[in-house]
């Protein structure tokens, strides 16, 4: 199901053994526009201290009691390697974290959730097929460029801090993000939540990330291909309503273009 990120914030964080905080914001891999890490805010027991905690460890959410358990303890949490979420997370952070949980390295498998053969959107061309699947036997071969590659680079964003970006599109200013539309079963962002009401018609439309053309980070700025006018006639996004498939079939084909769920299934061994 779809659901908004922002409406998560907030949302109490149960370990094994007790409460452990709430959820302060979401980082995402600006690859593959899918969540990597929920912030936990602990205050309440470990003074001034936020930890990121894999959506691997989450449990089945518990959405009528605004809850995530998580599968781990309190001690475990208080023991893990201390990451500043003031700045940047690299990749040696992640590294680190999830040798000490003993996550699966997402960056290694390239799945969306870590695991072979699953669809990613944006890798990169060579030893995939046509339509994005990363086969067997070049598995090894990618693990080792990303190994090469990550280094200290920045592959995490922050939900709050891209929350006020531009969107513009191809002929000019669409209006900001304000929230994100994630899928619970995969945590991948489907759709940015764009407030018009600087620029266009004034009611809230989406925007599926994916289509991003550039984004600037500096200038907090998300280049979309769509035309204003496209924006101001596209299907109505009503905030109060669950994102379900009915409105997804009219919104692909309003926009003509291949819908996500109906991607070729992953080549056979």
């Amino acid at each position: 199901m779809l659901r908004s990120l922002k409406q998560m914030l907030g949302y109490g964080i149960q370990a094994t053994d007790g409460k452990l905080g709430k959820v302060d914001d979401f980082y995402f891999d600006d690859q593959t526009w899918v969540v990597r890490h929920v912030v936990a805010d602990t205050s309440r027991w470990l003074a001034g201290r936020k930890v990121l905690l894999s959506t691997h460890a989450l449990g089945k959410p518990e959405w009528a009691n605004h809850a995530f358990p998580v599968k781990l303890t309190k001690e475990q949490v208080q023991r893990s390697p201390d990451i500043n979420t003031d700045k940047p997370v690299s990749r040696r952070h992640e590294i680190e974290l999830h040798r000490y949980y003993g996550w699966p390295n997402y960056w290694g498998t390239v799945g969306v959730m870590g695991t072979v053969g699953e669809y990613v959107p944006s890798m990169p061309t060579g030893g995939t097929t046509a339509e994005g699947y990363i086969v067997q036997h070049d598995i090894e071969r990618y693990r080792k460029k990303v190994e090469e590659d990550s280094g200290d680079a920045v592959h995490l964003r922050s939900m709050r801090e891209m929350s006020g970006y531009r969107i513009r599109g191809s002929d000019g200013d669409i209006g900001k993000a304000v929230d994100f539309i994630a899928d619970d079963s995969d945590w991948a962002i489907r759709y940015l939540v764009v407030d018009t009401r600087e620029c266009l018609r004034g009611q809230p439309v989406l925007v599926p990330p994916v289509w991003a053309e550039n984004i600037s980070w500096n200038d907090a700025t998300i280049h979309m291909p769509m035309s204003c006018n496209e924006i101001n006639t596209c299907p109505p996004y009503d905030p109060a309503a669950p994102v379900n498939r009915a409105y997804e079939e009219v919104f692909y084909d309003y926009y003509g273009r291949p819908r996500y769920w109906e991607a070729a299934p992953p080549p056979s061994s």
